[in-house]
């Protein structure tokens, strides 16, 4: 940072009261349309099906804002209780398909490592540059492919649909092998003790699992009922829509929030909470209509130097401290194919660059070495074939 900036400068504190009116008005404005909007589409689709495409995207729109929503409850900000918050958080996660609890938590660990990008490498796992150096031709293109913005929309279906029920089979296919092996020990410990004692990839606590089983016993009971009312095609079919279209527009949100160019991207040796709350968070300017919709998620530099101020409040907080924030990136929405490109986290300069630019500095160092007198062509040679 240019000015020596403390968070202490900033006036935070007054912004991080929440507002239990406001929160349950925001709940109603938002869950009850989207369950109207249903309701017109069943009578819509019996009149013409060219009349479901503005529903469904209206649809997709208030599913995103569940999401918001859903995503301050995690933060315990968008309600004064910590129990309504969870409750709340757990109903919209349903909405959406996604267990809130077990994703606030790997969350909480994104706003605890944000600009640290030896142990956090931002929403979809951006590889090094010595990472990618070393993958094949045919896996660096997989790479690029993998991390295109286009796969947001197929990545975005299996995030909210699959990739919560996948960790539920996995998990517990895994904790029968372990209960199997203690009854095979004969260990003697008790069922409580041998649960605790399972440590699996796909939850961290018994709190998240049991987030994770009533979600899915939950969102699969909801599939199964109203696809008997509703129709299977029907109900599956504009299902699988909005859950795929908004999954996809908060990843591709999520990610230029921390992804553009100049972002900070730091060791953890020298990494600094405060630098990486300004300058690895940018400010993404929304349409009116769309801030609304985002529930104001685009103040992300506000939401990362306290994540208790409620959405609500984050627009006031953004104009009170906006004389500190000359640092914070400003972006657009048209911003995203841009910011797309810088896909490889650079350690040695503490920057993301772009694979074209990787491949350029390749090549000028490849000939850079080539043409110095100090190294021949035959020993240049070894060392390409010893490095691969």
């Amino acid at each position: 940072m240019k000015n020596s900036i403390e968070k202490s400068d900033f006036v935070l504190t007054p912004y991080m009261k929440s507002n239990d009116f406001q929160a349950t008005y925001q709940i109603l404005n938002t869950v009850v349309p989207y369950i109207f909007l249903w309701f017109v589409a069943v009578k819509a689709a019996a009149i013409s099906l060219w009349l479901l495409p503005p529903i469904v995207t209206l649809m997709i729109l208030f599913s995103v804002r569940c999401f918001s929503l859903m995503h301050d409850c995690g933060h315990y900000s968008l309600f004064s209780s910590k129990k309504v918050n969870r409750l709340v958080g757990f109903v919209l996660g349903v909405i959406n398909a996604i267990p809130q609890y077990p994703w606030s938590r790997g969350h909480a660990y994104h706003h605890k490592t944000n600009g640290d990008w030896e142990r956090y490498r931002g929403p979809t796992g951006l590889a090094s540059t010595e990472e990618f150096a070393k993958l094949s031709p045919l896996n660096q293109k997989l790479y690029e492919l993998r991390m295109h913005p286009l796969m947001a929309i197929p990545g975005g279906f299996f995030y909210l649909a699959i990739k919560p029920r996948l960790a539920l089979i996995l998990g517990t296919y895994g904790f029968i092998g372990h209960l199997l092996t203690c009854l095979k020990e004969n260990s003697g410990m008790r069922l409580p003790e041998i649960f605790a004692s399972y440590k699996s990839r796909n939850w961290y606590t018994t709190a998240e699992f049991w987030d994770l089983l009533f979600n899915n016993i939950c969102v699969v009971s909801g599939w199964m009922i109203l696809s008997h009312y509703l129709g299977a095609g029907f109900f599956l079919g504009i299902y699988s829509i909005i859950l795929t279209f908004s999954a996809a527009i908060f990843l591709l949100v999520f990610f230029v929030q921390h992804i553009f160019e100049g972002t900070y991207a730091h060791k953890t040796e020298g990494w600094d909470y405060l630098v990486g709350a300004l300058e690895g968070s940018s400010y993404l300017e929304f349409p009116p209509i769309l801030k609304w919709f985002s529930a104001d998620i685009g103040y992300h530099n506000i939401h990362h130097l306290s994540e208790r101020i409620p959405n609500y409040n984050l627009e006031a907080c953004h104009n009170q401290n906006i004389h500190l924030l000359s640092e914070v990136k400003k972006l657009r929405i048209s911003d995203i194919p841009k910011c797309s490109k810088f896909i490889l986290w650079d350690s040695a300069t503490s920057s993301l660059i772009s694979i074209d630019s990787f491949r350029q500095r390749a090549q000028f160092k490849a000939r850079t070495e080539c043409q110095s007198p100090s190294i021949s062509a035959d020993s240049f040679s070894k060392i390409k074939i010893s490095s691969k």
